[in-house]
């Protein structure tokens, strides 16, 4: 019989809505949210241990700090830092027109420690949501407007493409990157159609193929610098929402799913998957 490319990982609960998984070298372990659960959560890839902190927001990410210990995380009402053991959440910045009915979402930081930001509409009623900037020194720039389920972002390789997702419109678009990290002209790298799923989370291998979750098509799928799909894997579970490599060697992806409004069996688990690629250590934020 032949070895699945995935395994599920051994826990006792689901993710209600599993997003942002970011590998920490300094912990070895993978960390990742549940947006709808308000949790973040932590797996040991030495022993397969879980361990989970209760948010008093939800969380869409968090990203390493380089100039201490703990994270900055993204949050329904901004941006925030977070220690652990003990569990301490500190506000750090409300970005502009940010309503309450919004909610950060998904985030990349660069190599030079700036954090790249979406937002969106909690009830995904309109096109409310912006993509933002935050900088080290805690200043935030408004760099996009007008998404409905902002996502992705990923970073090339060489620092200077940004690539962002609308997962409504099911677009991936991808912007030149200046030193100042702002962002120039938009432009459509691929466009999915309906019954290929939404574009959701993105990362990089070290061979410049760009991974997307597909949430509603059960799979992750590697594109090409022309946007053609090159490599697919299936996975048991239709709503798919991001990815990532870890591992010392970076040749773990792990990909994340959800459980609100399915019936599945592994809606909401935590998937390791074999892709035969590696990836790259991801940047932390500079403050």
């Amino acid at each position: 019989m032949a070895m699945l490319p995935y395994r599920v990982i051994a826990r006792d609960r689901a993710d209600l809505l599993g997003e942002g998984p970011l590998w920490s070298p300094a912990h070895n372990a993978l960390f990742w949210v549940d947006i709808i659960g308000q949790r973040l959560n932590r797996l040991d890839l030495a022993s397969d241990a879980v361990t989970e902190w209760a948010v008093p927001d939800m969380i869409g990410w968090v990203i390493e700090r380089a100039g201490g210990q703990g994270f900055i995380a993204g949050l329904r009402s901004g941006f925030a830092r977070i220690d652990l053991e003990p569990f301490v959440m500190t506000a750090l910045a409300v970005p502009p027109d940010h309503p309450p009915t919004n909610r950060l979402n998904d985030a990349k930081a660069d190599d030079r420690g700036r954090i790249f930001a979406g937002s969106m509409p909690t009830a995904i009623d309109r096109a409310s949501g912006n993509l933002y900037r935050l900088d080290p020194d805690g200043t935030v720039h408004v760099l996009d407007r007008g998404y409905t389920v902002a996502n992705g972002p990923a970073i090339s390789p060489d620092g200077c493409v940004l690539y962002h997702t609308d997962s409504v419109l099911g677009r991936i678009y991808r912007f030149p990157i200046d030193a100042e990290g702002n962002l120039g002209e938009r432009s459509l790298f691929r466009q999915f159609h309906a019954d290929e799923g939404k574009p959701d989370g993105m990362t990089f291998d070290t061979d410049g193929g760009l991974w997307v979750a597909l949430w509603g098509a059960g799979r992750v799928v590697r594109l090409l610098s022309d946007g053609r799909i090159d490599q697919e894997i299936a996975l048991p579970a239709s709503q798919i929402s991001s990815c990532t490599f870890a591992g010392l060697d970076l040749d773990r992806m792990f990909v994340t799913s959800a459980a609100a409004d399915v019936d599945e069996p592994h809606g909401g688990a935590l998937f390791e998957v074999k892709t035969g690629r590696k990836g790259f250590v991801p940047h932390r934020f500079g403050g």
